[in-house]
């Protein structure tokens, strides 16, 4: 294993690249002087007009690398070909961190996803995490969304004004942390609801994939599962409105 500084200052580098496709995002992005960009992808058949020029115009603005491709090198870039429409830029997102780093915090209140998988979900509860009482979101690359333009149009513009903690799997992240920090699951079921709750200096809330809630493993490594107290039967809520309720829980 190669373990010297600059291969892991190399790693650690793109590990916060996150790409993103379709010509109308790339033009936001672009447009978005608060948004880094490491290098800009075209497909060599495009015809360099209409968006395409607004593409390369603001890219030479901003003096943003170009590389070109063809179609099928491009897609793998993208990693969806069906839908890049020929663009996609390496975004450097420098709010995207290592899961890692959250030891090292000496207070934090932090949104956990196991296994949401809906890109609209996932950018609405970056939205109301960022403007709520949260400090970040632990996202696993194993079974949830990825950034992604959808998740970029539902966050409205607050995808990097919030960090979000990537990890592999949930579980290893909250094996590291649970003796330092109150875990508490989101559970329709739970006997303790959210208003008699008393969140410590350091806490997580979990919240689960949209069909079948927590994993049987995450939900073994939480201290306490709480619910939202509701009225007239209605049985739950949809994760994202959840998520903007814990985001607003006073501090």
């Amino acid at each position: 294993m190669n373990d010297s500084k600059e291969y892991l200052d190399k790693k650690a580098f793109f590990d916060r690249v996150i790409t993103v496709y379709g010509r109308n995002v790339v033009v936001e992005v672009l447009e978005d002087e608060n948004v880094t960009i490491h290098k800009l992808h075209l497909a060599d058949s495009n015809k360099q007009d209409g968006v395409i020029s607004t593409i390369l115009s603001l890219a030479k603005k901003r003096g943003v690398e170009i590389a070109y491709h063809d179609k099928n090198a491009l897609s793998r870039i993208s990693k969806n070909a069906k839908q890049d429409q020929g663009v996609c830029a390496d975004i450097i997102a420098e709010t995207y961190k290592n899961a890692n780093e959250i030891a090292d915090l000496k207070e934090y209140r932090l949104l956990a996803l196991d296994g949401v998988q809906n890109p609209q979900n996932l950018g609405m509860i970056i939205r109301s995490a960022a403007a709520g009482n949260i400090d970040g979101i632990i996202l696993p690359k194993k079974n949830s969304a990825k950034i992604s333009p959808l998740v970029i149009k539902a966050s409205a513009g607050t995808l990097f004004k919030i960090p979000i903690y990537y990890c592999n799997a949930l579980e290893d992240v909250l094996k590291k942390i649970k003796n330092e920090c109150d875990i508490f699951a989101l559970n329709s079921s739970a006997k303790d609801d959210l208003n008699s709750l008393h969140v410590s200096r350091k806490a997580v809330f979990i919240l689960g994939n949209e069909s079948d809630g927590i994993s049987r493993e995450v939900q073994s490594l939480c201290n306490a599962s709480v619910k939202i107290p509701m009225n007239r039967g209605v049985e739950s809520l949809n994760v994202a409105v959840t998520a903007a309720l814990i985001s607003f829980l006073p501090r």
